[in-house]
């Protein structure tokens, strides 16, 4: 994407009603405004909260807000002029129930409040292979508490992804910790029996890596409070 289409896509971004661009100062010294108040003063009403983790173009947002109307979805990503996309696609097709925060995960904890969050999804994350990187991967220990503490007790967590790393990675250490895996698939698209909102919904580089015949994995958990 040239830098003249990102330009503008970040000024459209800044006129978008469902778009929340905080800085990280602000963030970081909880001086954010919604952190607490997401159902009073953003969605206005009570529905259960549902974030999406690197939501990238947002398809996964915009798709699930489409299946669960009766929730509210947040997608969650650095890169601004990616998720334009999915921003613009939900004010095109009038979905209230879904909005956009440009922000670094790891700052999670300073956006939400214990216990606001229903559901989480983690969609194709990058699964930081490199030993050096292991910090950055988003199922590690220190990203599953920061997770620990917004999700209600009965909070439902999701990792769907391409890379058999990571999967095997994610379920090894939930298996470790005694967390309690709800379900458990390689393969999604072959095996029957997953969930509709698992194999229902492709993100742009999830259809490229079927054509590959890449398998896409999925893991249900909840975490202990």
């Amino acid at each position: 994407m040239g830098s003249k289409n990102k330009l503008k896509r970040f000024k459209e971004n800044e006129t978008f009603a469902n778009v929340i661009q905080p800085s990280r100062d602000e963030i970081i010294s909880d001086k954010f405004s919604f952190k607490g108040q997401w159902n009073a003063q953003f969605f206005k009403n009570d529905k259960p909260i549902v974030l999406e983790l690197g939501c990238g173009k947002g398809e996964y947002s915009v798709g699930l807000a489409k299946l669960f109307p009766e929730k509210n979805f947040i997608g969650i990503d650095i890169k601004g002029a990616r998720f334009w996309r999915g921003a613009k696609t939900a004010i095109e097709e009038g979905l209230s129930n879904v909005g956009f925060l440009r922000s670094q995960i790891e700052l999670i904890d300073h956006i939400f409040e214990e216990n606001e969050v229903s559901e989480i999804w983690i969609t194709f994350p990058d699964p930081q292979i490199k030993f050096k990187r292991t910090k950055h991967r988003l199922t590690n220990m220190e990203f599953l508490n920061k997770y620990r503490r917004i999700l209600k007790p009965d909070g439902i967590m999701h990792l769907k992804t391409d890379s058999e790393f990571m999967h095997g990675y994610t379920l090894g250490l939930l298996h470790g910790l005694g967390e309690e895996v709800l379900y458990a698939n390689h393969h999604v698209y072959r095996n029957e029996g997953s969930p509709k909102e698992v194999t229902s919904i492709q993100t742009f580089y999830e259809a490229q890596y079927l054509e590959q015949n890449k398998p896409i994995t999925y893991i249900k958990f909840k975490l202990k409070q």
